[in-house]
Parts: structure tokens; C-alpha cells; sequence
């Protein structure tokens, strides 16, 4: 009995630790979401006023109408859209492909090309981005779509992903493929991408919420609304007459605008985003041959 109760006192107390850190979670999360919210319905006198105004004395939707015509917000969506969709489809193509290579195919060198793949990951982004200014400069390509979109089209974590997910595979289901008579293009589209539905959706997610964010390049590459994206866009809206005081009220409304996209798109796809990040490990050796599946 007593190594019972032990028992039962551990389970409650990891549970209430568990929703002691889900309302953590909730608090550092929640607060500063809801401020924003809060702040696109204020109009400027109570966004300055001390102390903080935690509920809008008059709401003011008109900040979402100021948000959308201040500056070319239409043009901003535009960019990132296409932006965002290419470089998705470029990433998904390269990821698949690269993954499919390193794991169903025999070369020499291919050790040698994941190391480089995992090296990649090791490498930020903005360690290139004085390189890539400098080539971009000189193809002339500033300030223009194919400025932004082409260097962002390179990533090894598309690679790393599915490849491990790839590995992970029944080998009964791909030998039985190859078997049957299945060639490279066959056992890719009717066997591997099949059974990787979860995982495809969680780096066509992953990915499309990391291109969607992105600021950084579209900042280097923009100098007014033709190539500008709309994290882009948010800097420019907070440009005002006089820099020092921001109508935060237009900059929170197109900052919700710019979150919805990103939103909708986790809704639609979190069952899968959970299943395909957490199937994405090796399988084990065969306990016969001692082999992994190829």
C-alpha cells in the first residue's frame, strides 16, 4: 500500500507540475499576444497614456483601415505570398530529392555529402549575408523578387529531416517495391512519399512559417514596396513624421494581419505537424542482419 500511495503522490505531483508549466507557458505567451491584440483597437492618446490602459476606453477599428492604406499593404502580401510559395516548393523539391538520394541510392561520397548537410545546419544564415549581398549586387538584382527569393532557396534541414524520416521506413515495403519491379521514380512517388504524408506536412509547415518570417534578406534586398515582404512592410508602416513617437495602434492591426496567414496554416496542419516531426526518427537495426533499412 505504501509503495502505492508513493506512487499516486508522484503521479499527482508530476501532474500538477505539468499544468504549472502549461500556465507558465500560457502567462509568457498569452500576455504579450493579448497586448497586441488590445493595442490595435487603441486609439494613440491611450496607448501612451501611464499607467498602461489594459482595456481601450472607445475602440478604434480604424487602425486596421490605416494599416491597409498607409502603405501599399496589398503589394506587401503580394510579395510574400509569392515569395513564400516558391521558396517552399523549391525547399520541398531540393528536401525530397536530396533525402531520397542519400538514403534509396549508392554512391561513393555519400558519408561525405551528409556530414556536409549536417555541417550546413551548423552554419547561420547571416554568416552568408554579406556574401550573397555582394553576388546579388552585382547580378543586379536588388530590389527585385528574384533577389529575395533565390538565395533563401538553400537549406540542408529539409534534407536532414527526410532523410532521417526516409531511413525510418518499413525495409519489408521497399524491398517488396523493388521487388515487384519498381524503378527510382516509381518506388519515390507510389511507395516513399506515400507513406510520408505526416512528415511532408510538417516541413511544408515548418517551412512555410520560417519563409513567411523572414526579415532580414527582404530587408537587405528591399528599398520600397516592389520587393518589400511583410515583416518588410511593418518597418515601413512604423515610419512616421516623427520617428520617435510610433502610432503602435496601425503597427499591431498589420501585425495580426500579417500573423493570420501563419495561423490558419498551423490550424490545418497541426495533427499532421506533431505525428511527422515526432516519426522522424531512425529505425532500429534489424535484430537478424544487424542492418539499418536502406
Amino acid at each position: 500500500m505504501s509503495t502505492t500511495a508513493a506512487h499516486r503522490r508522484t503521479q499527482r505531483a508530476a501532474t500538477l507540475l505539468g499544468y504549472a508549466a502549461m500556465v507558465c507557458v500560457l502567462i509568457i505567451v498569452g500576455v504579450p499576444l493579448s497586448r497586441v491584440l488590445i493595442t490595435s483597437f487603441e486609439a494613440r492618446p491611450d496607448i501612451y497614456t501611464q499607467p498602461a490602459v489594459w482595456w481601450p476606453r472607445t475602440w478604434h477599428p480604424g487602425n486596421y483601415t490605416e494599416a491597409t492604406t498607409a502603405q501599399p499593404f496589398r503589394s506587401f502580401l503580394r510579395n510574400s505570398l509569392l515569395v513564400t510559395a516558391i521558396v517552399v516548393a523549391v525547399k520541398f523539391v531540393l528536401g525530397v530529392g536530396g533525402a531520397y538520394g542519400l538514403v534509396f541510392l549508392r554512391f561513393p561520397g555519400k558519408t561525405a555529402i551528409f556530414a556536409l548537410v549536417v555541417a550546413a545546419l551548423l552554419v547561420p544564415d547571416e554568416v552568408t549575408v554579406i556574401s550573397n549581398y555582394t553576388l546579388v549586387d552585382q547580378w543586379g538584382w536588388r530590389n527585385t523578387l528574384p533577389g529575395v527569393i533565390v538565395p533563401l532557396c538553400g537549406g540542408a534541414f529539409g534534407i536532414f529531416l527526410l532523410r532521417n524520416h526516409f531511413r525510418s521506413l518499413p525495409a519489408e515495403v521497399i524491398e517488396a517495391a523493388r521487388m515487384d519491379g519498381a524503378g527510382r521514380w516509381q518506388l519515390l512517388t507510389r511507395v516513399v512519399l506515400p507513406m510520408s504524408g505526416p512528415t511532408m506536412v510538417a516541413f511544408a509547415v515548418v517551412t512555410f512559417v520560417t519563409e513567411w518570417n523572414e526579415y532580414l534578406w527582404p530587408l537587405l534586398m528591399a528599398d520600397d514596396a516592389r520587393a518589400a515582404t511583410l515583416p518588410v512592410g511593418l518597418t515601413m508602416l512604423q515610419e512616421t513624421e516623427n520617428p520617435s513617437v510610433t502610432d503602435w495602434g496601425p503597427v499591431t492591426a498589420g501585425t495580426l494581419l500579417t500573423m493570420l496567414p501563419m495561423l490558419l496554416v498551423f490550424l490545418l496542419g497541426q495533427r499532421h505537424l506533431i505525428r511527422g516531426l515526432t516519426r522522424c526518427v531512425p529505425a532500429a537495426p534489424d535484430p537478424d542482419t544487424g542492418r539499418r533499412p536502406r
